[in-house]
């Protein structure tokens, strides 16, 4: 299904969206300490073969398997989230300010030694959590539901993370981490956002910058003028700031936003239908696990209603056929490791480009210049050899 929605067209983003996801926000989470050390950007990948096969002009890949050893895009959001938060406990204990170069030295671990920090997730985003919280010194504990697979489950526990199953879905980890972290004076860390809770959602938005200022800068080096963008939806953070930070950075001239997300789960596109947020009625688990979410992020949704231009769903076989194309490429396009939920954008651009209705609607044609995010790599590796029939190994070996 493809919802072209009646978007508000005036060009305001909500107030306080320029600083959050402006041109100077990927410098300033730059600033703080990263996972790794490494400040390397991830691939952007050109599949050339793939564009002429789907009839448009230039196809580019975002390969955020590669992101600061966790192999996902979350790494730039929880961490750069708790990193925030860490400084605001120095900064209260220590009364003076302190500057992001300080949050990794002995004074202010051993401040941040006497804090929790808690989240809900599907896997990637309390490993960021995890990650953070080891590299700065803090407690993380990590809600879950019990179809979080058992792989990305083992990785968070190997940053010390200690992980509480729920019972019911992701939106009943949120809730229980919630009331949780409330008894026990704990700080979330949560990647969608609810009334009275929206600065630290909205850090963890503005870590996701840096992924798609690199894209960016890369294709404006190049000389490269994208058309469109494919996104996976999930709560909307991820989606909310690339179409923020398209926008905030290109005005009226900015290439169109799609937004997609599971059948099973598209509170995203259910919401456009219903010009408000919504939240839906859960069903049978999606395998793109990472996206299996049925309430937006209030602060997501705000950005999205006003710069996203399509939302559409896509069923599990569908991703599943995208991490094996991706993972057998034809011509000389280069060979992908592609998780489960991490080919989403991509599988909704497939199935558009083969909809003679959506093709028009969303204006593919050979003119067409798409940059697709491929969100994660095989952070389940089990997983992906079961889905894909290679192991993620021997396909990095034949690219």
């Amino acid at each position: 299904m493809l919802v072209t929605p009646s978007r508000r067209h005036d060009g305001a983003l909500p107030e306080g969206c320029d600083v959050l996801l402006g041109r100077d926000a990927p410098a300033l989470v730059r600033a703080y300490p990263s996972l790794t050390g490494s400040t390397a950007a991830t691939p952007l990948r050109r599949l050339a073969h793939l564009a002429r096969r789907l009839g448009i002009g230039a196809l580019h890949a975002k390969d955020e398997g590669f992101r600061l050893g966790l192999e996902s895009f979350k790494a730039l959001g929880g961490s750069f989230a708790v990193a925030r938060l860490v400084q605001g406990w120095a900064a209260a204990a220590l009364a003076r300010d302190v500057a992001p170069s300080e949050l990794t030295s002995p004074e202010v671990r051993r401040i941040a030694a006497e804090h929790t920090v808690a989240c809900a997730t599907d896997g990637n985003h309390g490993r960021s959590v995890a990650a953070g919280a080891r590299l700065l010194g803090c407690r993380a504990v990590i809600f879950v539901h019990p179809h979080v697979n058992a792989e990305r489950l083992d990785a968070m526990r190997a940053f010390g993370a200690t992980i509480e199953v729920v019972d019911g879905t992701y939106d009943d980890a949120v809730a229980a981490c919630a009331r949780v972290a409330a008894a026990r004076g704990w700080d979330i860390v949560s990647d969608t956002a609810w009334p009275g809770y929206e600065t630290v959602p909205g850090h963890v938005m503005q870590g996701y910058t840096v992924m798609i200022d690199e894209a960016l800068a890369t294709l404006e080096e190049q000389g490269e003028r994208l058309t469109h963008v494919f996104v996976q939806g999930g709560v909307g953070g991820l989606a909310a700031a690339v179409a923020g930070h398209i926008q905030l950075r290109y005005g009226a001239d900015r290439p169109r936003i799609v937004v997609v997300e599971p059948e099973r789960a598209n509170c995203l596109l259910q919401s456009a239908q219903a010009g408000k947020p919504v939240q839906i009625q859960a069903g049978a688990p999606t395998v793109m696990g990472m996206l299996e979410c049925y309430q937006p992020s209030l602060l997501a949704w705000r950005v999205l209603e006003r710069a996203a231009d399509a939302f559409m769903d896509v069923p599990d076989e569908a991703a599943i056929a995208t991490m094996r194309t991706l993972a057998t490429p034809a011509g000389d396009d280069p060979a992908i490791v592609a998780g489960e939920s991490g080919g989403a954008g991509l599988a909704g651009l497939i199935r558009a480009a083969g909809d003679p209705r959506m093709r028009a609607d969303l204006g593919l044609d050979a003119r067409a210049s798409v940059l697709v995010i491929i969100s994660e790599g095989a952070t389940a590796p089990k997983r992906y050899a079961e889905l894909v029939g290679r192991t993620p190994d021997a396909v990095r070996a034949s690219t």
